[in-house]
């Protein structure tokens, strides 16, 4: 008998584990909407003449230049993508882009990945052309993590944990498309997720 209550309070114990487990990774989670499922590129739309495709569950692309472009907007919202490229790599996560046929940092705000840029201080981590990057960080070869938040005109990037842009202000662009660019290296895009604020 006594062995029985052991193992039913072992049980119990599991369940309560496990239980407190899922309701941690489900808090994690909420309000978080997947942009790419691993799978396909369903939800986005290339332009340009990049040679996107889904490999071992990661977009990729390693000829040509162009972007693939969110099919739906956003306006105030927090942005979270793991991203691998070779060193010569040259690319970026485009917010707010408000002509989804013509993307670039006139018309959009680029968080750009491109280690090599002649002037580093808007190279990757950086907003080109709206805010440089306050630590230049070398991503080539390895995954990379970046956060982004837009809030009203408000802007900060944290890149492996660094925050690389802190408040950066402009009011430019208010809303508009995401877009992954594609313009030289081999480029890849994994766990690409939006969450509304």
């Amino acid at each position: 008998m006594k062995r029985f209550s052991a193992i039913t309070v072992a049980l119990l114990l599991c369940g309560v584990a496990i239980a407190y487990t899922q309701r941690a990774s489900a808090q994690a989670n909420a309000g978080w909407i997947t942009l790419f499922d691993g799978k396909s590129l369903n939800g986005w739309s290339p332009i340009g003449d990049a040679n996107w495709r889904v490999e071992d569950g990661a977009i990729v692309t390693d000829k040509g230049k162009g972007y693939l472009v969110s099919n739906d907007t956003y306006t105030d919202y927090e942005i979270r993508a793991e991203f691998w490229v070779s060193d010569d790599a040259n690319s970026g996560v485009f917010i707010r882009c408000t002509d989804p046929a013509k993307v670039d940092s006139k018309t959009a705000y680029e968080v750009n990945i491109f280690d090599q840029r002649p002037d580093p201080s808007y190279g990757t981590g950086a907003i080109v052309d709206t805010a440089k990057a306050a630590t230049v960080l070398k991503t080539g070869g390895k995954w990379n993590t970046y956060e982004i938040v837009a809030r009203g005109p408000k802007f900060t990037v944290t890149l492996n944990g660094v925050r690389t842009v802190d408040g950066a202000e402009d009011s430019k662009h208010a809303s508009g498309r995401v877009a992954l660019q594609g313009f030289a290296g081999t480029i890849k895009f994994r766990k690409v997720e939006i969450k509304p604020l």
